[in-house]
């Protein structure tokens, strides 16, 4: 199967089979006909490295726990990488040691160093308490970081998958938006960004969404800017989240659209787990209507 836009009905064996053995949160009597709480989360993993630059999945899956979160995005995701995460899958692992569904979307996946291993895969994933109906690995404008010269082209990376939330539907997408000082690419990532989460949104009608990421930008950015139109930045006048030691900017977020309503928001402080800090968000989804509770 090519790997661009391929559809990951590859979750992983371990979220596959945690989906199977646990069930979704029920749907209570008063939750009928009401908005339905739901408590989503962000966080840059740094390949399961801490600020300090050692690889330690036990302090970041405590860090994760600690956020209590039913859905979170996760960026600088290794599966396999290599001896920089102990060659594992970091999202496997991290799933298993939460109890949570994983859906991982590789921005590169490459050859093995020695055969009949696994692939070396690089990018984001989504954990959620909820059973995942789908997963699809959307293609955005990269600049790859392994090719010697490389120029702007459509790469996958940009993780979709949809949940039904109590009764309610739900599209979650994670993304990592380029890092450089030059905001060129980072602007033709936004412009997929909106083309996509349109398009999907129209194909789900009354789908409540949200897109989880590292925008490396912060939220004044004009490159950023077009991304308002549709979505809200549920963290904003929140503290700053990079980097974790003591962070001097805002480049994490929890974006929410139509539909949902933002009771709370928090930047935990961790300095160690992670080169960034983590962004959770307590929410409500509305059952029906175009309104934004």
């Amino acid at each position: 199967m090519s790997l661009t836009a391929r559809t990951l009905t590859q979750l992983s064996l371990t979220g596959a089979l945690l989906t199977l053995a646990v069930a979704a949160p029920p749907a209570s009597a008063g939750d009928r006909g009401h908005a339905v709480p739901l408590r989503v989360a962000t966080y840059n993993i740094h390949a399961g490295a801490g600020s300090d630059g050692v690889f330690d999945l036990d302090r970041q899956a405590a860090a994760l726990r600690a956020l209590d979160a039913d859905v979170i995005g996760l960026q600088e995701v290794d599966v396999h990488w290599g001896a920089r995460s102990q060659g594992l899958d970091v999202a496997g692992e991290l799933a298993e040691r939460l109890g949570m569904r994983v859906a991982f979307a590789p921005i590169y996946s490459l050859d093995p160093v020695t055969a009949g291993e696994p692939r070396r895969e690089y990018g984001v994933a989504v954990l959620s308490r909820f059973p995942v109906r789908s997963a699809t690995n959307h293609e955005i404008t990269r600049l790859s970081t392994q090719d010697e010269n490389p120029v702007p082209a459509p790469a996958p990376g940009f993780g979709e998958v949809t949940l039904k939330v109590r009764g309610v539907p739900v599209q979650v997408f994670v993304t990592h938006l380029d890092y450089r000082a030059d905001p060129a690419v980072r602007e033709a990532q936004v412009a997929d960004t909106r083309r996509i989460m349109a398009r999907e949104r129209a194909e789900l009608p009354g789908a409540r969404q949200f897109l989880l990421g590292d925008f490396n930008a912060e939220p004044s950015a004009p490159e950023l800017a077009p991304l308002w139109k549709e979505l809200r930045d549920a963290g904003a006048g929140t503290p700053d989240t990079y980097p974790a030691e003591a962070p001097v900017k805002r480049i994490d977020y929890v974006a929410v659209g139509e539909g949902v309503r933002v009771r709370g928001v928090a930047v935990p402080e961790e300095p160690t787990a992670s080169d960034h800090r983590p962004v959770v968000a307590e929410v409500s989804l509305a059952r029906r209507g175009p309104g934004r509770d």
